[in-house]
């Protein structure tokens, strides 16, 4: 069986037909109609990516969202109401990885599991320490063959687009790296029409992690109307 993956959504027929798509494309899949059961298989399983409605009867995907950050990396994609933008920008920040939204076509939503296992699996899948595989600024060291980052020697807990939204910025150190430019180099030509609110949150969340600030910036600048850059 190929990587293992959780999906977990109360409207059966929905949860069916993602795990019905996912098995084709030999995927081992994880389906549970409740969070609790969820809960219980991501404490025993090591999975690959999860996908989690935000919408359950019992908690929110939200929820759960947070219980697999405290101590996993592997993408998450959450699955949302329409016009939902709160609980986006809440997803998100929690630490998903990517969000689409009911309804949506099956094949959209493997298009974006896909690019979401290639990423997590380049980052992740590095077998020891690489010294050409190293990025250092001021303080702060990512390892792109361990996906590892180190800020003043302290570990950051980055999710997979964190990490990839980090490494892009310092690969281009001094110049301005768009929003749409990050979106195309993570998510790739499956990525289909997203705001810019989903890019602005992950840097927030970076910032956050990385106690900078918008105002005076030590690491990721804004530059208003273009993108984003890490000064030389």
């Amino acid at each position: 069986m190929g990587d293992k993956i959780l999906i977990v959504d109360d409207e059966r027929e929905i949860a069916d037909l993602v795990e019905l798509y996912l098995q084709n494309e030999d995927y081992e899949v994880f389906k549970y109609y409740t969070a609790e059961e969820a809960l219980d298989r991501i404490g025993k399983t090591e999975l690959d990516l999860a996908i989690l409605d935000i919408m359950l009867p019992d908690t929110d995907g939200l929820s759960i969202c947070q219980r697999i950050r405290d101590k996993h990396t592997y993408p998450i994609i959450m699955l949302t109401a329409k016009d939902a933008e709160t609980d986006k920008i809440t997803g998100l920040t929690l630490g998903a990885d990517d969000y689409i939204t009911k309804p949506f076509r099956p094949l959209e939503l493997m298009a974006r599991v896909k690019a979401q296992l290639r990423r997590y699996k380049k980052y992740s899948g590095g077998a020891g320490k690489d010294d050409s595989g190293l990025i250092v600024h001021a303080g702060l060291t990512i390892n792109v063959n361990t996906y590892e980052a180190l800020l003043n020697e302290k570990p950051l807990t980055l999710t997979p687009t964190e990490f990839s939204i980090l490494r892009i910025l310092c690969e281009n150190e001094g110049n301005v790296v768009s929003s749409e430019r990050l979106f195309h180099e993570i998510w790739g030509d499956e990525y289909f029409s997203k705001s810019n609110n989903t890019i602005t949150v992950h840097i927030r969340h970076l910032r956050e992690k990385m106690s900078d600030t918008v105002d005076n910036p030590k690491y990721i600048k804004t530059v208003w109307g273009v993108g984003y850059k890490i000064e030389k």
